[in-house]
Order: C-alpha cells, then structure tokens, then sequence
C-alpha cells in the first residue's frame, strides 16, 4: 500500500482519476474523481450537480472550444450502485445495466478515447452498497501501446474491500506528447480522514496548475446515506 496523496502528487499530469476504497473507520464506501487540465479548453470546466450524481460544464460557455470528450456525466447513481467515469460511458454503463448487462458487458462496447496520439484509457468504478454489503470494481479500456488497431480491456473487482484500503486508477502515468496510457493493476492507497480532510488533502495534493475539478463522495454502507464534496478551481460566485 502506498500513501495516496504521495502517488496523486508524483506527476504534474495524472490526467483524470478515480479512487476507491474504505473508510479508516470501516463505516463508509469511498470515492473520489478528479480532473485536470493542459489546454485552455480542458480548464475551462465546472463540476455542477446532478441528480444523485454530477456533470461537467463549461466555466465560461464563450470560452468553450470542443465540448466533445469533456462535456460528460462523471458520476450516475443506478439503484444502489454509484458509477463513476472519465466520460460518457457513464451513460452506457447505466443503460446497459438497466437493460440486464454488466458492469464489464457494457464496458465491452466502448474503447478508448478517439483523441490521436493519446488515445486517452476509458477509466471506469462501479460501488454497489446494499443491505450492509459493499463491493467495488475499476476497469481500464486503452490502445495497445498506443496502437489505436487493437483495444486492451481490464476489469478489476473488489469483494469486502478491508477499512483504510482503496485503489487508485488514473489516464495518464505522467506528462508528456503523446501522454503515456496508465499502465498495471490500480494501485492500493490508503484512505484517510473523514470526508473533509480526505477532500481537502486530495485537492492539494493535485498540481496546482493544472488541477480544475475534484468530487469526493462518502456512502454509509449501513444504510447508504451519502455525503458528497464538490471542488472547482474555478470557483463561481453565485
């Protein structure tokens, strides 16, 4: 297990991340998703709330270039089951489930990112909390070496994840041109502080340049209450 906030900041781009895990406590299902960005256009984003879930939107509409690949729903809730990716496959996992698939069936009609030379990895979590019980699962769907002819799938579950543990998967195993595709399993993080402090320390832990949004969500796993943290670099006054 390494320190999460040691691994977040040992890049200046870990592109868009998810982690999940257990509170220290063994009380709460814990995840956090942020994003970063290198151009002006990837900046210019809000996480706003939607649902039981998120969106991403532009800060300044006049500003806002492309809004394909990051315009997106980061975050739906499904039942008793909150997923969580780095774009609109979000969707696909939702209606793919609800149409009786699975978290990794849906994924399978999905690949990377069409954003040459990065094929940016599709990176996806899924938390099922109910009666008690919690599981999770992360999966990865990226180029082969940056060959955009073949795409590598991986899914990783989680059954009765242990207090203080989480996994962390990201797009990016730093900067660079073509940034280069996450590689291996996700790795094992700690988790903790309560839902204050694992946010705030996750969001100084990004760089400082090139961080614009971080959610942060802690579930009961008793009863499935959820408290949930929004952070945006650009900060709105209203």
């Amino acid at each position: 297990m390494v320190d999460l906030m040691k691994e977040i900041g040992s890049t200046t781009y870990p592109g868009r991340g998810i982690v999940i895990g257990t509170s220290e406590d063994g009380k709460y299902a814990v995840c956090a998703y942020f994003i970063m960005g290198r151009s002006e256009n990837s900046r210019n984003r809000v996480f706003v709330k939607e649902g039981e879930g998120i969106r991403t939107e532009a800060f300044d509409p006049s500003k806002m270039e492309d809004p394909s690949l990051i315009i997106y729903a980061p975050v739906r809730v499904r039942g008793n089951s909150t997923i969580v990716t780095n774009g609109d496959q979000t969707d696909t996992i939702y209606e793919l489930m609800q149409a009786g698939q699975s978290f990794e069936e849906s994924l399978r009609t999905r690949e990377f990112e069409p954003d040459a030379p990065n094929y940016t990895p599709r990176i996806s979590g899924i938390m099922n909390v109910a009666d008690g019980k919690y599981d999770f699962a992360l999966s990865i769907l990226k180029s082969n070496h940056g060959d955009p002819s073949t795409c590598h799938r991986f899914t990783y579950t989680y059954d009765g994840p242990k207090a203080g543990e989480g996994y962390f998967i990201h797009t990016y195993m730093g900067d660079g041109n073509p940034l280069p595709s996450f590689e291996g399993e996700p790795t094992q993080v700690n988790i903790t502080g309560d839902i204050d402090t694992f946010t705030d320390n996750v969001w100084q832990a990004l760089n400082a340049d090139n961080k614009v949004s971080l959610f942060t969500r802690y579930i009961e796993i008793a009863t499935g209450n959820k408290e949930t943290r929004i952070i945006n670099k650009n900060a709105r006054k209203d």
